[in-house]
């Protein structure tokens, strides 16, 4: 992470701030709505606070441009090597939640938040790694959203189970290509070998003293998830911006902190650009390759207005009537969450936000072109969707009909 932070200080993208704030509400106040930001002194520690605050940082840190994104996503399998090397942690010290600085984000927080942390899980001779939201409950312990059936959540439920406690680490301040490899949906035991493949190099894991690896970090947590204890998760603030629901969740106990000299803390702010991102660009790549089974897809794009989660924009070069409706449903299969999509053709900037409205302006027509899907899945985070996560999904063909062609050309 520290030459990620180098390159934003020496590209003229990172602000420092070096004033005393707080991490409880005054820290997340004065980061929102501004890309990366090095606190100095929060709360006696220093934090960064949208390391990866656009998508265009996401890109240079996988080493490519921003419309090369979905295909280096595509091309790159879960086949990178990695290896455990020993290494000499500065510091090794009974854990204390409270000499961190840990946010707590929005007034009604059930509490501060772990936001960037790497949980790695290890049951048996499996390994999981992957960014879930950890609350603290007190100085060693917190209560983490798991979320079913994602492969932590199993792993625990096996767990629990057998009655046994489940070993875990907690890594933050881990590389932003590590960090964003754990965000993505990829076979059990594969996240670090898919760091690894996005590098192009072997990726380097330490091993904790309960066995679990972990990559190279700013800070390391260790402990593990307790197979009776749980506790209330919540009120937090989640992708859409709005309050996630509040639920008994597995208590991790910490029982060692390990960390480099004067480390820097990462926070990911709740609904904001960073965590969208994190959250959503993984799925661009599944959409793709779901839609281009169906016709001839040219791009895809999860937009910012809907928190690149919840609304696709999916260029195609339309080869006949009806690709776009087939294209529609493959989306929605590919990434259950999707609610909106709009299928555009290749003559409309996906990045263009004013471009898409025209397609919608000039090639939609209501009673044709719109279909919706009432009573299917949804997403738990969609504040619209009922109890038991069904919604309506909609989709808009704005590509022009393929007859008269020359009435829909856009002349500039």
């Amino acid at each position: 992470m520290r030459s990620f932070v180098q390159y934003l200080m020496d590209s003229g993208q990172l602000e420092v701030i070096t004033k005393a704030v707080s991490p409880i509400l005054e820290a997340p106040r004065l980061a929102r709505g501004r890309g990366p930001v090095l606190f100095e002194r929060v709360g006696g520690c220093r934090a960064i606070v949208n390391l990866i605050g656009s998508r265009a940082l996401l890109a240079h840190a996988l080493r490519v441009n921003e419309l090369g994104l979905i295909s280096r996503l595509l091309s790159t399998v879960p086949e990178g090597k990695t290896t455990v090397q020993d290494f000499a942690w500065d510091v090794d010290r009974t854990p204390d939640l409270s000499k961190l600085p840990v946010m707590k984000f929005f007034e009604r927080d059930g509490g501060p938040y772990i936001t960037a942390g790497v949980l790695v899980v290890k049951y048996g001779q499996r390994v999981n790694a992957s960014v879930h939201r950890m609350m603290v409950l007190d100085d060693t312990s917190l209560a983490v959203r798991l979320v079913p059936p994602r492969h932590a959540y199993l792993m625990y439920k096996a767990s629990v189970k057998k009655a046994e406690p489940l070993s875990v680490a907690i890594a933050i301040g881990v590389d932003p290509i590590t960090l964003f490899a754990t965000t993505t949906r990829v076979p059990c035991g594969l996240e670090f070998n898919y760091a690894a493949a996005l590098k192009g190099e072997v990726q380097p894991l330490i091993e904790c003293e309960n066995g679990v690896p972990v990559p190279p970090s700013e800070i390391v947590l260790e402990g593990q998830i307790s197979p009776t204890r749980t506790a209330k998760e919540g009120p937090f603030v989640d992708l859409t911006g709005t309050y996630d629901l509040v639920r008994q969740e597995p208590v991790i106990e910490l029982t060692r902190l390990v960390s480099v000299k004067d480390p820097i803390y990462h926070s990911i702010l709740p609904a904001g650009v960073e965590h969208s991102l994190l959250m959503g660009i993984p799925y661009e790549p599944r959409i793709y390759k779901a839609c281009q089974d169906v016709t001839k897809v040219k791009n895809v794009i999860l937009t910012a207005g809907g928190r690149h989660y919840l609304h696709a924009i999916i260029q195609i070069e339309k080869q006949t009537e009806g690709d776009a409706r087939n294209v529609m449903m493959a989306a929605f299969a590919s990434h259950t969450s999707l609610k909106h999509v709009v299928v555009v053709d290749e003559d409309i900037d996906i990045y263009d936000m004013a471009d898409v409205e025209f397609a919608i302006a000039s090639r939609v027509r209501g009673d044709t072109d719109i279909m919706i899907v009432p009573n299917v899945r949804g997403s738990s985070l969609d504040p619209r969707a009922q109890s038991d996560g069904t919604t309506t999904k909609v989709g808009i063909d704005a590509t022009a009909p393929l007859s008269d062609r020359w009435k829909f050309e856009k002349v500039t």
